[in-house]
């Protein structure tokens, strides 16, 4: 019996070291799966729980971050404009500062004066150029008639700030409307020869705020402009 029991135990720790012999030999590939990529390594590091074979990526919210470029470019743009706007009023300002108030009515010969002429009195100036010829408003005012008048063919007739008025006749035609604002040396019609007219002048007067026409060269040269 000794000896069928030594046969046994000898039998038993053979088929033992066999069977270490054959877990040794096994192929790590066996015991562990490899992981293939990133996205099945989460599958499978997730594995198993609640049930499920895989498990989804986290969900992440992005939030944009508040740009505060778009106000300060919208500030920017609008401290510009203030910046040019004054510089336009500053520029408007001192154009009108300078610009003549008083200019002459128009380019051409001094022909015939104030006063006494052919037995009458001729109330105004002959200024003598071809037909055409600009006639500019004397100085700032307010066109107070503009059209057909006796003795003038056609005539316009301003009042300016301190009450006086001027006339200006026999043109070839007119561009300018009764209420319309004029400044010096803005244009009000074109040289001509209508009415009682011996050849294509500027017939021009100056009536004082109270209605007396007054010798218009004077007026002028009162005011700085020579002729």
């Amino acid at each position: 019996m000794v000896v069928a029991a030594v046969a046994v135990g000898a039998f038993a720790a053979a088929a033992a070291g066999q069977t270490l012999q054959a877990a040794g030999q096994s192929s790590p590939s066996d015991d562990i799966a490899p992981l293939a990529d990133s996205k099945n390594a989460s599958a499978q590091l997730g594995g198993g729980i609640g049930g499920s074979s895989s498990a989804a990526a986290p969900e992440v919210l992005m939030v944009a971050k508040t740009s505060a470029a778009p106000v300060e470019a919208q500030k920017i743009a609008s401290t510009n404009q203030i910046v040019q706007a004054r510089a336009a009023a500053i520029a408007a300002a001192k154009a009108e500062a300078e610009r003549p108030k008083f200019v002459r009515p128009a380019d051409g010969s001094f022909t015939s004066g104030f006063g006494a002429r052919w037995g009458t009195t001729h109330y105004g100036i002959d200024i003598a150029n071809s037909i055409g010829t600009p006639i500019v408003s004397a100085a700032d005012g307010v066109v107070i008639e503009a059209g057909p008048a006796s003795g003038f063919g056609l005539w316009v007739r301003i009042l300016h700030d301190d009450g006086t008025v001027t006339v200006y006749g026999h043109m070839q035609d007119y561009s300018v409307r009764e209420g319309e604002r004029v400044k010096a040396g803005d244009q009000i019609a074109r040289m001509g020869n209508r009415g009682q007219s011996t050849g294509p002048h500027l017939h021009f007067e100056v009536w004082d705020a109270d209605g007396i026409k007054i010798n218009p060269r004077t007026w002028l040269l009162e005011h700085g402009v020579s002729l």
